[in-house]
């Protein structure tokens, strides 16, 4: 049995031992988390609010919670007003109800998106979406020209194979570094270059596995995806996308004039209707699938367009990645955040019409390119997957 010195300076050490490992694990977990203030303080740059101005948030409850009272004092120590948050859920976490939020209770639907016109800046947090009442009632609004939105979704993660995937530790943090360390000046200026570079030539998207598809846009809008939420920004905006600004940002978005689109796209093994294709490739004129092949998996395709109607066999989009903090990571590669990253190129089908375009129907699918060269003219911009310029 040790002496009882010895049993006394041993609990000494195990004591400071224990407060040692405690602060360490404290540490750990201050370290580990996200930087929900300076999160905020950009998003709340980003919206350059005037005097007066009022922001509305809408978020499903979780570990984004404290992001809500930092966008308050953020917006509380700006020009703006703060309106409150709506949970799009039944659960109200504390310190989200307001009075605005209160008096929205018992209108109807009407007078709902009515009384919505009074928000300046709408800001869909993680969990929300346009699916959502309060949001889609916004979303109206924006398609009348009123207010804007930002996107702080917190998601989009996808595998090479098209699968979305579960945000994690290393998502976050990749995330929170595109969103604070992007130069949006930048940005903003090479989509601008972009644009003017597309507006009178023809752009052509080709892949190795033998995606060969041209297009061009006339006078179509190009929604520049700059992290600019401004109210400047917003009078320029043509069509409902362009009033939505995501952060992170970073995509060039378009839907060419339909019948220009001509080609073939091979897509990437992926899933369709809950199975996994491989070597699917479809031949388009003006805009609409004529034809289409697959080595494994051609029926799922077919019953998934089906089920969608005509709105499934006409081309939607053409996105281009423009962000180099959101570029597909060299190890483990994934695609970040709906490909926003420098070179993904995405070749949509479906509905184009809040971009912009004629086709109608609401279905939307989303297909991603890692390799792809784009050509504008003669002029190469993406070559296999790299942002050149």
């Amino acid at each position: 049995m040790l002496p009882k010195i010895l049993q006394y300076l041993f609990l000494v050490f195990c004591l400071i031992f224990s407060s040692c490992s405690l602060l360490n694990q404290e540490e750990a977990i201050e370290r580990d988390g996200l930087d929900f203030k300076a999160i905020s303080e950009l998003i709340v740059e980003r919206m350059d609010l005037q005097l007066g101005e009022t922001v509305l948030l809408v978020g499903s409850p979780g570990r984004f919670d404290p992001l809500v009272s930092e966008l308050k004092n953020q917006v509380d120590s700006s020009l703006g007003e703060y309106l409150g948050a709506i949970s799009v859920t039944d659960s109200m976490p504390e310190g989200w109800n307001s009075a605005f939020i209160d008096a929205s209770a018992d209108l109807n639907v009407v007078e709902l998106k009515e009384y919505l016109k009074q928000v300046d800046v709408g800001v869909m947090l993680p969990g929300a979406t346009p699916a959502d009442k309060i949001y889609a009632m916004i979303q109206e609004n924006l398609d009348e020209g009123v207010g804007r939105t930002i996107h702080f979704h917190w998601a989009g993660a996808y595998g090479l194979n098209g699968l979305e995937q579960d945000i994690t530790q290393e998502t976050d943090f990749f995330y929170e570094d595109a969103l604070l360390s992007t130069n949006y000046r930048q940005l903003a200026r090479d989509q601008k270059r972009f644009e003017d570079a597309i507006r009178d030539q023809t752009i052509n998207v080709t892949t190795p596995a033998g995606t060969d598809i041209s297009f061009s846009i006339g006078d179509r809008p190009v929604t520049k995806q700059s992290g600019d939420a401004s109210a400047a920004n917003a009078t320029l905006a043509r069509n409902l996308i362009d009033r939505e600004m995501e952060l992170p940002s970073g995509a060039v978005r378009l839907a060419p004039i339909e019948t220009s689109v001509n080609g073939r796209i091979a897509f990437p093994d992926a899933e369709w209707d809950t199975t996994m294709v491989q070597g699917l490739v479809m031949t388009l004129e003006q805009g609409k699938v004529i034809d289409m092949q697959a080595t494994y998996g051609i029926e799922a395709v077919q019953k998934e367009m089906d089920q969608a109607g005509e709105v499934a066999k006409s081309f939607r989009e053409f996105a281009l990645g423009m962000n180099p903090q959101l570029a597909i990571p060299s190890e483990n590669p994934w695609i970040p955040y709906f490909g926003y990253g420098a070179g993904v190129v995405r070749l949509s089908l479906g509905d184009n019409s809040e971009l912009g375009g004629n086709v109608t129907g609401g279905y939307v699918r989303w297909n991603f390119f890692t390799d792809a060269t784009v050509k504008v003219g003669e002029e190469v911009w993406v070559e296999n997957g790299i942002l050149l310029k």
